[in-house]
């Protein structure tokens, strides 16, 4: 009989074969070093899930948060988000390239970034409600001469499901919340349509300036009737407000680029000093360059066109898991198996391929539920 971790290893294989219709971080990468984020498909399978740099949810399918539900904590880092671990180590300045493990091309929108200081005691226990946010890039519509035209998170696709965004060199040293969030506008000519996915991700920042920007709330940072968010863009647009408050003066926009990790560390725990912080081993990473290179070797296909493809996907996924859950009954111990849910179920959401012209569920249920594409 399989044990309880390899049951939740095929468990956990499978939602990821289908749950492709949305997608989240995986990870941050600074300065070439690869910082994990919270996979909401593995690690709520896993009895002791390793300490990250993203902020824990329980949005086990991927799901967002509806307009609805902007003025409640959920839309501050997602559904019932609770403090990440750790933290990485980042210099004002600094560009922080943000990866997703797929983005569905049909969900356009824009893309926005936040900072939200956590004072002296850090972001691993400060009280979400109390962060107030910066805004310091926004891309939306990049071209809207015809319908539904050219988005940021077009651009998040054609840069392999990633983006970019620099750390303003200005603000002061500390502890920061960094906010990352696509709203997809697929549904937002209807009244509670629009969808957000918040991502949020602890940081220290060294070095900079003296400017500590004033902030909003993040359950203020949007109402349901904005401009940007109640919108159709199935006609052809001359121009797009994008939703919350205006842009950090000290903000740099940059060009979207690539980024390759050359070294994977652990989340940075406690109020250490930076120095410290930057001397963390390879020894203590959860995620290591071997991991991403065993993660590189599975790859999940889905056919936008064929029930049959789509169908023989879930199967393959299946037979994957059992083999895993086989050979690692057979030759390691359980937490060798919890290991290979992480590295595993992490492949396959980092390859899902999005699938153009989605469709998601007519009915809409409470705000602070998810719905399912």
């Amino acid at each position: 009989m399989a044990s309880p971790a390899s049951r939740a290893l095929l468990a956990a294989l499978t939602t990821a074969a289908t749950v492709i219709a949305h997608g989240h971080v995986n990870d941050i990468i600074v300065d070439g070093v690869q910082w994990p984020s919270y996979n909401p498909l593995v690690f709520p399978y896993m009895s002791n899930p390793p300490k990250v740099v993203g902020w824990t949810t329980d949005q086990t399918d991927d799901g967002f948060i509806a307009p609805s539900a902007f003025t409640s904590s959920d839309i501050i880092c997602h559904k019932n988000a609770s403090n990440a671990g750790g933290h990485a180590i980042v210099a004002a300045g600094d560009k922080v390239f943000i990866q997703w493990s797929t983005w569905p091309v049909s969900h356009r929108g824009p893309v926005i970034d936040y900072l939200a200081s956590c004072g002296s005691d850090g972001c691993e226990t400060v009280d979400k409600t109390t962060l107030k946010f910066f805004k310091i890039d926004e891309t939306g519509l990049i071209d809207g001469s015809s319908a539904p035209g050219t988005w940021a998170s077009d651009q998040l696709i054609a840069n392999n499901n990633s983006w970019m965004v620099e750390i303003p060199p200005a603000i002061k040293p500390g502890y920061y919340v960094l906010r990352h969030e696509i709203i997809a506008l697929h549904d937002a000519a209807y009244d509670d349509g629009a969808q957000a996915y918040p991502q949020c991700f602890n940081l220290e920042v060294t070095g900079g300036g003296n400017d500590s920007p004033d902030g909003v709330l993040g359950t203020s940072l949007y109402d349901a009737s904005d401009p940007g968010v109640l919108i159709n863009i199935y006609t052809p647009l001359s121009a797009y407000t994008i939703p919350g408050p205006a842009l950090y003066t000290g903000a740099v926009h940059i060009e979207q680029a690539s980024s390759v990790a050359t070294a994977t560390s652990s989340a940075v725990t406690g109020l250490v000093s930076s120095a410290a912080a930057s001397a963390t081993t390879s020894s203590d990473t959860q995620l290591t360059s071997s991991t991403a290179a065993a993660a590189s070797s599975v790859t999940i296909g889905v056919s936008a066109t064929s029930t049959a493809e789509s169908s023989a996907t879930v199967v393959s996924v299946v037979a994957l898991a059992t083999e895993v859950v086989s050979a690692t009954e057979s030759s390691v111990a359980a937490a060798s198996t919890e290991d290979a849910l992480l590295t595993t179920a992490a492949a396959s959401t980092t390859t899902a391929t999005p699938v153009e012209g989605g469709s998601c569920a007519a009915k809409r249920v409470h705000a602070r539920h998810v719905r399912v594409h």
